[in-house]
């Protein structure tokens, strides 16, 4: 399997990533270690969660998902397997949140207690802070690299503008700079990253790993009503591609999937993978089934008419208008 570059750092992956924002949520301790296990056992890498995970639980705290990735590393003894991603900025508390310096210099510990680990590959601002400087922000991960705690670092929800001066900040000040973005990219939500980030993603060499991969399970094909929603842990968050785009796209995936002989979920995640600004799009899995699709689409190459297809299938409204 061919594996990609995150960014100018040093870090190698197969181009899927594992996300662990479902451990501690819609599966527990013992299926999350199968699901851990058969994506490594399929020659795969990179695990990506956040300190959060899973605050919106009830009577969870934040830091679930941790814990449990670092239970099944210091059962499995396959640490140095493995690329280890977490974030760090989104509400624990009231009180702890944000980018400030003594934060991540804090929060940071907690994270390496839970994930049981030394250091961490990729440490990711889980959101933009605008009420910290970005150079007290890259400042503290400076100090985390030159302690060895962390290796590279990472953005996540960042806009165009703010990125560019993080990037900026980091070259005037040789500090280390965010060698990955993590957007919310899929056929479903195309206009902001295509046309605010993408370009700057290409110029500056920066590694791009998308979240929400299938639209919270829309593009997998199972939610084609407001019925099937029903009892769905994201039930609420389908209803919103429950339109006339949404079922435009379902429609071209089911017509690409039939003529390779695959499923939407793998076909979605074939056309993330043939855009070249896309290193590895991060994917959750609940059952060793949906796992497999998940790790067989890195093998599905689409044709330049495929992926034209969906690319008009998928075109955003304003896309749309332009063209008509």
């Amino acid at each position: 399997m061919t594996k990609r570059k995150l960014g100018n750092s040093s870090i190698e992956i197969a181009p899927l990533a594992l996300g662990g924002n479902v451990f501690g949520w819609t599966i527990d301790q013992p299926t999350s270690f199968k699901i851990l296990d058969g994506f490594v056992d399929a020659g795969f890498t990179f695990i990506d969660t956040a300190d959060i995970y899973s605050t919106w639980v009830p009577g969870h705290k934040g830091g679930e998902s941790e814990t449990i990735i670092g239970n099944w590393l210091a059962q499995t003894g396959k640490r140095s397997e493995v690329v280890i991603a977490t974030k760090v900025g989104l509400d624990m508390s009231p009180q702890d949140k944000g980018l400030s310096k003594a934060y991540i210099l804090r929060e940071v510990e907690a994270s390496l207690q839970r994930l049981q680990t030394d250091y961490i590959d990729l440490y990711q601002s889980h959101k933009d802070d605008l009420s910290t400087p970005l150079d007290e922000t890259l400042e503290a991960y400076s100090q985390l690299v030159k302690q060895g705690k962390v290796r590279f670092i990472g953005a996540s929800n960042f806009t165009h503008d703010r990125l560019a001066e993080s990037l900026r900040l980091s070259e005037e000040n040789a500090w280390p700079r965010y060698e990955s973005l993590q957007p919310n990219y899929n056929l479903y939500d195309r206009e902001d990253f295509e046309t605010n980030l993408e370009p700057l993603c290409l110029n500056s060499d920066v590694g791009v790993i998308p979240y929400y991969s299938l639209a919270s399970g829309f593009l997998t094909g199972k939610y084609r009503s407001e019925q099937d929603t029903a009892g769905a842990a994201r039930g609420q968050g389908i209803k919103k591609f429950l339109n006339d785009r949404g079922f435009r796209i379902l429609a071209a995936l089911d017509r690409v999937a039939k003529e390779y002989d695959a499923n939407p979920t793998r076909v979605a995640l074939a056309w993330l993978l043939a855009r070249p600004s896309i290193t590895a799009p991060i994917a959750s899995a609940t059952s060793l089934e949906q796992l497999k699709d998940l790790t067989e689409a890195v093998h599905l190459k689409l044709s330049a008419d495929a992926v034209q297809e969906l690319n008009e299938a998928s075109a955003p409204a304003t896309a749309r208008t332009a063209v008509m």
